[in-house]
C-alpha cells in the first residue's frame, strides 16, 4: 500500500471542531463512544458495511482513537486519475475507484496536544501501512487543528485518514477499499503504532 502523511496547521488551514452540526440537518458529531449503537445515525455507514466495521472497532473500548467524522464515495474522474498516477496504474487496469476519510482524535491528552507526538505516530503509521499487500490502495493522513469541547474546551490536534482504492469494475474497486481500510484500522489499534 502506498502511505504518505502531511500537516495542514497553518492559521489559514480548516480547524476540526468537535461537536459539529450538520448545515444540512443531519445527525453531526456522533459520540460512538459513549453510545456504540447509534451507528445507524450515521448515513455513511449504513451504506458501507466495511466503515460500519472501522467505525465500532476505531471506537472501541482499547482503541487509542475515537472518530468525529467520516464519509465515502465513489471517486472522481480527477481524482482517479490522481490516483491511477500515484499508484502506477492505467486507467485500463482500474477504471474504477472508492475512498472514504475518518477524522481520529486521540483519547490521551498528552498525545491530543502534541504536534511532535502526532508527527512520530504518523510517520509510523506511514511505514507500518506500506507494508500492507495492497497495490492498488493508498493510505493519505492529514494532520489539522482540531478544538473538542465534550467535556470543556481544549485544543490540540486530529488526523484525517483517507483510504483510497482503485479495482477493474465499481465492486472491485469498493471491496479493495474496504479490504485496505480494515487493514489501516488494525495498524491504528495495534501495538506496533504505540511504541
Amino acid at each position: 500500500m502506498l502511505a504518505e502523511w502531511s500537516a495542514e496547521c497553518s492559521a489559514e488551514d480548516a480547524v476540526l471542531v468537535v461537536p459539529w452540526k450538520d448545515a444540512e440537518g443531519g445527525a453531526g458529531f456522533v459520540d460512538l463512544r459513549a453510545n456504540p449503537y447509534d451507528l445507524d445515525a450515521i448515513p455513511e455507514a449504513a451504506q458501507h458495511a466495511p466503515l460500519l466495521h472501522a467505525l465500532r472497532a476505531l471506537n472501541g473500548a482499547r482503541s487509542p482513537v475515537f472518530t468525529a467524522k467520516c464519509d465515502a464515495w465513489a471517486m472522481g474522474a480527477e481524482e482517479l486519475q490522481q490516483l491511477q498516477t500515484e499508484l502506477e496504474l492505467s486507467a485500463a487496469d482500474a477504471p474504477n475507484g472508492f475512498a472514504s476519510y475518518i477524522d481520529l482524535v486521540w483519547r490521551d491528552r498528552a498525545m491530543f496536544i502534541s504536534a511532535p507526538q502526532h508527527e512520530r505516530t504518523l510517520r509510523r503509521l506511514a511505514r507500518l501501512a506500506e507494508a500492507i499487500a495492497r497495490s492498488r490502495a493508498m493510505l493519505d493522513c492529514v494532520l489539522r487543528p482540531a478544538v473538542i469541547d465534550l467535556e470543556g474546551a481544549q485544543e490540540g490536534y486530529a488526523v484525517s485518514v483517507y483510504v483510497k482504492a482503485l479495482g477493474h469494475d465499481a465492486h472491485g474497486a469498493w471491496e479493495e477499499w474496504g479490504a485496505a481500510l480494515e487493514a489501516v484500522v488494525g495498524v491504528v489499534r495495534g501495538k506496533e503504532l504505540a511504541r
